[in-house]
């Protein structure tokens, strides 16, 4: 979902530095040959997750939801010399999918994919991370986000999609949409967390800027 009216995303879009040419082919042939493409982080939110770890020349990130693979790659072009980049995801299929495309680029030894649940194998990675990506299930949301918490390092970041769910979270809730209350108690679960400090960026489906102080 945009929030901008087209004419002015059409416009942001113009003004954006473009896609490479693999990222291009990856987002076209996702949304030409994957279910809900919509997932896919695409153009903008693609270089803003690349802007952010520019900035920050992470050691490691972990991504939390690969879907495709598409932010793996964006967010993999910030990283530091010795970087590494974890990306998690219990959808088997879309495994080879992501590493055709993960192997065309400069990051096919530095993306650690790791198949299974993700509450499961969070706990057993050893590492402290500087950019934490969280774009998966969003009844787990807020349980992703107590496993690493201890796991970043201070001043580290933290990205949360998806969370203003198309629009959902300002409309009355029906009592069984499960998900839309999880995005609801997330979001406040941050907000009101002393341990960090936050930013909902309004960027396509909304994008929760975190820094652990």
């Amino acid at each position: 979902m945009e929030f901008l009216p087209s004419e002015l995303s059409a416009y942001a879009e113009a003004h954006t530095t473009p896609e490479s040419e693999l990222l291009k082919r990856l987002n076209r042939n996702t949304h030409a040959h994957i279910l809900r493409p919509r997932m896919l982080s695409g153009h903008m939110q693609g270089r803003l997750l690349a802007m952010i770890s520019h900035m920050l020349r992470p050691r490691r990130i972990l991504e939390i939801g690969t879907y495709t693979g598409y932010s793996a790659l964006c967010l993999a072009e910030g990283l530091a010399d010795d970087g590494l980049l974890i990306t998690i995801d219990n959808n088997e299929e879309l495994e080879d999918f992501a590493r055709t495309y993960w192997n065309e680029s400069a990051y096919a030894n530095r993306i650690d994919f790791r198949l299974g649940n993700a509450p499961e194998l969070i706990p057993g990675i050893d590492e402290v991370f500087d950019l934490v990506f969280i774009d998966a299930d969003k009844k787990n949301y807020a349980l992703y986000y107590d496993l690493v918490l201890d796991k970043v390092r201070p001043g580290g970041i933290l990205l949360a999609d998806n969370v203003l769910w198309s629009g959902k979270v300002v409309e009355p809730v029906k009592p069984s949409d499960k998900d839309t209350k999880a995005v609801l108690a997330f979001n406040e679960k941050v907000q009101k967390d002393p341990r960090v400090e936050n930013i909902l960026l309004p960027i396509r489906d909304g994008l929760l800027m975190i820094r652990k102080l």
